[in-house]
């Protein structure tokens, strides 16, 4: 599992000759050296909590298709509910994408790596993510039970997360996906003036440093595809799409529908299935697609079914519109 580099653009390599080349691991240098600049303490530099209302608009709820007759109520409590399920993924994922940071910082050929130093940056950087997300859902008071959680399901998710998270490169673009979705997600809630005050700085807090953490996986992808093995090539490209969809679309969980009185699995498809939530999956991860036609890891005009189906794209990786 050690982290390895392809040549530069230019042919270079590091002077020490561990194959890294020297122009990403300058790039992952100012990377380090912008964590230590922004270290952001959310128990003390994001203060507040949720107000006792609505903490997201109607139209950012994953139902906003559906033409649902709700009473105000109805729609205050589907919304925490929804926000909440997002925020307990969310600390979920980042709790796997720590795994598999410290199981390649483990297994590294040498310790006196930028891109060593970076992934405990982020990890330490995830460790204060969660805690507040932790405090966020304590807020919330979630009542949704997540049929995913049963033991049989969970059984599925652990065997399918233990094997990603111990190959690097279907692990990073992993980390793509798991930090795309969510940025997008946040973006909206951000920018939208009906959203709770809390949950605004929350979402701008947290993109703030996700950015870091998606200019690190797009720098190290193209490192880590060139010493792929052939499973971790075939994983990539017909396996995580289907991944990526179900991590999509169980971010919002039949569950969380029950607690205002909608058929759970019912409204949980429907849901899956309304043009504006396709739309946001396309909006979500078309930018994991871009960083792997960069990275080199698909080619122009041979992106695979998968691919395709979950980014909403042709053979060339170019939206399909009508």
């Amino acid at each position: 599992m050690t982290i390895t580099a392809p040549t530069s653009p230019t042919g270079e390599r590091a002077a020490r000759g561990d194959g890294h080349s020297t122009q990403n691991t300058a790039r992952i240098a100012k990377l380090n050296a912008a964590s230590l600049r922004r270290v952001v303490e959310p128990d003390i530099d994001v203060p507040g909590e949720v107000g006792s209302g609505p903490v997201i608009p109607r139209e950012l709820m994953s139902v906003v298709d559906l033409g649902l007759d709700l009473s105000d109520d109805q729609w205050s409590t589907l919304g925490r509910e929804e926000l909440a399920a997002v925020v307990d993924a969310g600390i979920r994922f980042e709790t796997l994408l720590m795994s598999g940071f410290s199981e390649m910082i483990a297994y590294a050929a040498r310790m006196d790596d930028e891109r060593i130093v970076y992934m405990l940056h982020e990890i330490g950087e995830e460790t204060r993510h969660s805690r507040l997300f932790v405090r966020l859902l304590g807020q919330l008071q979630p009542t949704a039970v997540n049929p995913f959680a049963r033991p049989m399901a969970n059984l599925v998710f652990r065997t399918v997360s233990r094997t990603l998270i111990h190959r690097p490169t279907p692990l990073c673009i992993l980390v793509l996906a798991g930090e795309e979705i969510p940025d997008l997600l946040q973006k909206k809630m951000a920018e939208h003036p009906e959203t709770d005050g809390f949950i605004r700085d929350v979402s701008r807090y947290h993109r703030m440093e996700e950015a870091r953490h998606l200019a690190f996986a797009r720098t190290v992808l193209p490192e880590l595809w060139e010493r792929a093995p052939a499973v971790d090539r075939v994983l990539v490209s017909r396996v995580l799409p289907l991944v990526i969809r179900t991590m999509f679309d169980g971010l919002i969980h039949p569950g969380v529908y029950r607690t205002v009185g909608l058929p759970g699995w019912q409204t949980w498809r429907a849901v899956a299935a309304s043009p504006s939530r396709v739309a946001l999956r396309h909006e979500a991860t078309r930018p994991v697609l871009a960083a792997m036609l960069a990275a080199g890891v698909v080619a122009p005009g041979r992106v695979p079914p998968g691919w395709r189906r979950l980014c909403g794209v042709d053979g060339d990786g170019v939206p399909i519109t009508g």
